[in-house]
């Protein structure tokens, strides 16, 4: 009996860990598709801030970024479903992943940094209530999520930048 319980166990966490990385990865993919077809001649064409980071900077940080991210929500996951707040902040992770997945659509897709900035605010905030939420059921999953709120902020900052000097 312990031993079927065991791997039921096993199982579960097998599983949380595939959908992690599985709807990370996908986001990814989606929002690579739109990027890097636009990168030259468009993206290359705009004037950018002096602290723009060299292109060679985005993939490396990108790939780091998801995969905290995939440890992060693989920890929520993981949690009975009958825990207090893991359903809210699952909607919320959930939520900033679809945003993070469709703002490249909006910025490179579109060629529009004003409707990149329509995304990437309400991206922020709800990255930031994810953390907060995750916090709350498990501090390792929390401060995971920390590293993606600093670069969004900084792509934020970035993104607007960039709609200001391209009017």
């Amino acid at each position: 009996m312990f031993a079927a319980a065991s791997e039921n166990s096993k199982s579960r966490l097998i599983a949380f860990g595939v959908l992690a990385l599985g709807s990370v990865a996908a986001a990814s993919i989606v929002g690579q598709v739109a990027t890097f077809p636009n990168l030259t001649p468009w993206y290359a064409g705009l004037a950018k801030p002096a602290f723009n980071p060299p292109p060679a900077v985005f993939g490396p940080v990108w790939t780091t970024l998801y995969a905290l991210v995939a440890f992060a929500v693989w920890r929520i996951l993981r949690l009975s479903p009958a825990t207090p707040g893991r359903r809210t902040a699952l909607a919320l992770f959930f939520g900033q992943l679809a945003l993070n997945a469709a703002w490249p659509w909006m910025f490179f897709g579109a060629h529009n940094p004003l409707l990149g900035l329509v995304n990437i605010v309400p991206q922020f905030l709800l990255i930031a209530a994810a953390i907060v939420a995750f916090l709350r059921l498990d501090r390792i999953a929390g401060l995971a999520l920390l590293p993606l709120s600093a670069w969004v902020a900084f792509a934020s900052v970035l993104n607007f930048a960039i709609w200001r000097l391209n009017p």
